[in-house]
């Protein structure tokens, strides 16, 4: 890594389970005064995570389809509200959101209907690690380890 021109060797502080106690600890030396862009948090053998959260028939999708619909119909209706004088804010807000909820839901119900089944489920994906090493720039090491204090 290059900070300022200048090639930049990290090494290891301290090594945790969770990344909350990673993250305790680079909050400790913040408030301690360390310059904290000196650290680094490093996920240590990621992999994904896929928790399956429901189900998704055609009619869910139709619904998720119509909610994110109505929101975009809402920021076209202040487009157009802005742009048309005399309208009124309401009527062009209100239409927004029906029109762009009915495209939504069709929308959504005609997406899921192509896959034919092989997608009937919602989830969210996160990427998770083992481990989590805070590494310090190797010039500031001694300075991040006296204020870590004893391990």
């Amino acid at each position: 890594m290059t900070v300022e021109g200048q090639s930049v060797q990290y090494t290891e502080l301290a090594k945790f389970e969770d990344y909350g106690s990673a993250q305790a600890l680079v909050d400790k030396l913040s408030d301690a005064g360390f310059e904290v862009r000196r650290l680094r948090i490093v996920g240590n053998d990621l992999h994904s995570v896929e928790q399956v959260t429901g189900r998704l028939t055609v009619g869910k999708a139709a619904l998720l389809g119509a909610g994110s619909g109505a929101w975009f119909g809402v920021l076209i209706g202040l487009f157009f509200g802005l742009f048309s004088p005399g309208a009124s804010w309401i009527s062009v807000l209100l239409a927004g959101l029906l029109i762009g909820a009915g495209w939504g839901a069709i929308f959504g119900a005609v997406a899921h209907s192509m896959t034919r089944g092989r997608r009937d489920f919602t989830s969210v994906k996160v990427f998770e690690a083992a481990s989590y090493t805070v590494m310090v720039d190797a010039a500031h090491s001694a300075e991040a380890a006296r204020l870590m204090g004893p391990s």
